[in-house]
């Protein structure tokens, strides 16, 4: 079985989000089930000179989108076991960053259009596409599109993976044909259309073979109004086909017992590193050096749907809690501002890191005694995944992934790894707040045997792996 797993973003190459972290570690996982996977993804100027020199250039080809007639180099390399194709266009894709361009619709419509047309270019033709998000929404389509006239593809099987259904790709009715060079009836016979536009995701989810969201919770919540973001009727239509699997992390690179960012490296079994760890990052972002004060940390987008309303609301009393506070992130312009005023009334005792960096949120990781996560809602969300591989018990709404991932300690079950509160509240987030710093204060053996059941727990993609080769092999 061939596999091209098309994504707009995959570590260690170019990074926004998890979405980037799933696909740079999922291919790896799936060939080593067994499955002869490749990835492709546009060659933005991000990806930097380490990987180009090791790049292949294979060939070029025009790309027609609409009236346009665009170039489309491929390169390749092979790495972890998975041959990497990357789409070169230096318009669409030298703009210092990946998202965020007024022509983001033409740019993405380009890429999926040029994943099609370079089938033949590869080294074989796939059994299976698999999807990733708005940006490759349109795979699907040009494929049955291209299909009807190329019988060589018509084998090909698609699956397409809603990792955040909030973004969905929408534009005006007339990007049909003018943007996207689609014929008309794509949007006139309901594929396409949601609401009086053109709907990227809704056409997706209607034409691929099978549809998969992150985690089992989410797949269910979708169909109910308050997740669905509009597009309930939709995943209701398409339930047959719909399955929720759990993200899993790539436990090589987010391993605290290698990993090259920390001051210290440390294990389930001998965790004595974390302690130097959390001192040095209270030395290094100004906070008071007190080795048992809990240090609370979020490393998050800034965006109100991480929950950040809630913070807002309960940070006060957060930090009566006697805690330390980090946040590391970007985002929405009022909650970057709310956090580095909140750093300013607090200071010694709470750090806004308003940025982004690799390495400092690996230090934050391997820091923290709590990690904070009260999304409203969180299709998988790996960082509580990787906050527990490196010893920081999560406190998590119970939605999404979150609800899938961890398991609660309040009550003494044998299994808790963490904090769950379930009302969207911030006088619930605080109460359990309360009683993790409490445990961690009065009865830290209790604490101890709850951090080594999550950093001992399985988050590897084996699982994961083979549940999507099952799917793949249904098809």
């Amino acid at each position: 079985m061939k596999l091209l797993y098309v994504t707009s973003e995959a570590y260690p190459f170019c990074k926004t989000g998890g979405l980037a972290d799933v696909a740079g570690s999922l291919p790896s996982a799936l060939a080593a089930e067994g499955v002869e996977t490749a990835v492709i993804l546009p060659l933005y100027d991000k990806i930097g000179p380490q990987w180009r020199e090791k790049m292949t250039f294979r060939r070029y080809i025009y790309v027609d989108l609409g009236w346009r007639h665009e170039y489309c180099g491929l390169f390749s390399l092979y790495d972890r076991g998975v041959t990497w194709y990357f789409v070169d266009n230096e318009k669409y894709f030298r703009r210092g960053r990946l998202y965020g361009e007024f022509d983001d619709g033409e740019r993405f419509a380009f890429f999926s259009k040029a994943v099609v047309d370079l089938l033949p270019s590869l080294d074989w033709m796939p059994d299976i596409l698999h999807c990733n998000d708005w940006q490759t929404a349109l795979v699907p389509i040009y494929l049955k599109d291209a299909a009807t006239r190329w019988w060589e593809i018509r084998h090909i099987r698609t699956v397409f993976t809603i990792h955040n259904i909030e973004y969905q790709g929408r534009y005006g009715s007339d990007s049909v044909d003018q943007l996207f060079g689609l014929d008309r009836g794509w949007y006139d016979d309901g594929t396409l259309r949601m609401d009086g536009d053109v709907n990227l995701m809704k056409g997706a989810m209607l034409m691929a073979d099978a549809v998969t969201t992150v985690s089992p919770t989410y797949a269910a919540q979708l169909h109910d109004p308050a997740y669905a973001e509009g597009l309930e009727s939709v995943v209701d239509a398409i339930g047959w086909k719909m399955h929720g699997v759990v993200n899993g992390i790539d436990t090589v690179t987010y391993d605290p017992a290698a990993d090259p960012a920390l001051p210290a490296h440390y294990t389930a079994a001998d965790p004595a590193g974390k302690a130097v760890c959390k001192a040095s990052l209270q030395a290094a972002l100004g906070l008071a050096q007190e080795p048992d004060t809990p240090l609370i940390a979020m490393v998050t987008r800034l965006v109100g749907h991480k929950g950040l309303d809630l913070v807002q609301q309960a940070m006060d009393g957060i930090m009566a809690t006697g805690c330390q506070f980090v946040v590391l992130g970007t985002g929405d312009r009022q909650y970057e501002d709310f956090f580095r005023w909140k750093a300013g009334q607090y200071p010694g005792r709470l750090s806004a890191q308003i940025l982004y960096a690799e390495d400092l949120s690996r230090r934050i990781y391997a820091a923290a005694d709590l990690f904070l996560m009260p999304s409203r809602s969180e299709p998988c969300g790996l960082s509580q995944m990787i906050a527990m591989r490196y010893g920081a018990v999560p406190i998590v709404r119970s939605t999404g992934g979150l609800a899938d991932t961890v398991h609660s300690c309040q009550v003494g079950q044998e299994d808790g790894t963490g904090y769950l509160f379930g009302d969207y509240d911030a006088g619930a987030m605080l109460s359990v707040i309360g009683q993790a710093t409490g445990l961690y204060r009065g009865d830290r053996t209790g604490f101890d045997t709850v951090r080594y059941r999550g950093m001992t727990a399985d988050f590897s993609w084996g699982r994961s792996a083979a549940a999507y080769r099952h799917i793949y092999e249904n098809l």
